[in-house]
């Protein structure tokens, strides 16, 4: 989806935030964070007794599909508490994205961090914003004219690609995660790789100890692709085919978080299976805010939009999906 862009002032998203506030919404949920935590922990630990007692082929395909689907939403606690969501205590939410992050799913809390901030920073800049910095993938005309060799013809037929690469993507980000370790070196380097190394060495371990070889081998590949796909399907409604931003339009920080995100309209189902992030515009706008209070905050966000004219671009599941593959076909067909 394409809009055009739109001017205003800082005054507008401190008047949002001050009705926001005045709401109580900007207040952390602990007791809310408790449950979901305990609630996740007790589907891992179902799997696993699953993994463990389960003779069966069948049912260990299965579980390894909703393995993927527990490992997602460990994701999503781990990027809450990456935005210090969780926890008042910067301390605390740091313990619970290492916990999550690096011990649970394999990932660097630290990595995740740096390149999620600079995501919120510059959402869908070419140049700032990692998330569409992709070797393999095209957000704009530029981007897709840059490409060379291979990547450019995946490019090119992106719009029938993009899904099947997705399975790929928990390998991806393990990458990346161990080389933001060995290049950036951060505080906790060491203690993160030695829990990442100890969830790889924890998670093959379980898997071929409980299962004969070569289901264990089909365990792991259908669970690594299940949460990868499940994982980036997740996150893409989030701002691919929205607007693209550069340096010479004059967006406020309101009009600019707003303009590049897309929601997902919510439910009780949408809103637990996306952990949340189908409030993208909320969450930019607040990065903070705890994921109890989104759908509130939506309401108000809305109706504030709506008020300025301000483009506040909602949709179904199918339907952003769907606006999504055909931004990269428009833009896959600028390859020649």
């Amino acid at each position: 989806m394409i809009v055009e862009p739109a001017s205003g002032t800082a005054n507008d998203y401190r008047e949002l935030k001050r009705l926001v506030g005045q709401a109580g919404l900007l207040e952390r949920q602990p007791l809310y964070y408790v449950a979901q935590i305990t609630a996740t922990l007790g589907l891992l630990g179902a799997s696993l007794l699953v993994l463990a007692f389960v003779d069966n082929a069948a049912i260990q395909v299965a579980n390894a599909i909703f393995l993927a689907f527990v490992f997602t939403q460990i994701g999503f606690l781990g990027h809450d508490a990456g935005h210090r969501q969780i926890f008042r205590a910067t301390r605390t939410n740091d313990w619970l994205g290492l916990l999550f992050g690096n011990l649970l799913l394999g990932l660097s809390h630290s990595w995740w961090v740096d390149k999620h901030n600079r995501h919120h920073g510059h959402p869908n800049h070419p140049v700032l914003d990692p998330d569409i910095e992709v070797p393999v993938l095209a957000f704009s005309r530029e981007q897709a004219l840059e490409k060379r060799g291979f990547a450019r013809w995946v490019v090119k037929h992106q719009a029938y690609l993009f899904f099947p690469l997705l399975t790929l993507e928990g390998i991806s980000l393990r990458n990346d995660s161990f080389r933001f370790l060995f290049e950036k070196r951060p505080r906790l380097a060491l203690l993160e790789f030695a829990l990442m190394i100890a969830h790889l060495v924890g998670y093959f371990a379980l898997v071929f100890h409980f299962l004969p070889v070569g289901l264990a081998v089909t365990f792991v590949i259908v669970h690594q692709a299940a949460f990868g796909l499940y994982l980036g399907a997740v996150f893409a409604p989030n701002h691919k085919g929205m607007l693209i931003t550069d340096d010479e339009m004059e967006l406020d920080f309101l009009r600019e978080q707003v303009l590049t995100s897309r929601n997902v309209r919510p439910n009780i189902v949408t809103d637990y299976l996306y952990g949340g992030l189908n409030y993208q515009i909320e969450h930019h706008l607040f990065p903070g805010l705890a994921r109890k209070n989104l759908r509130q905050v939506q309401e108000i966000t809305a109706q504030f939009c709506a008020a300025r004219s301000i483009t506040y671009h909602e949709t179904g599941v199918l339907q952003s999906y769907r606006e999504i593959l055909e931004s990269f076909r428009q833009v896959g067909a600028h390859v020649p």
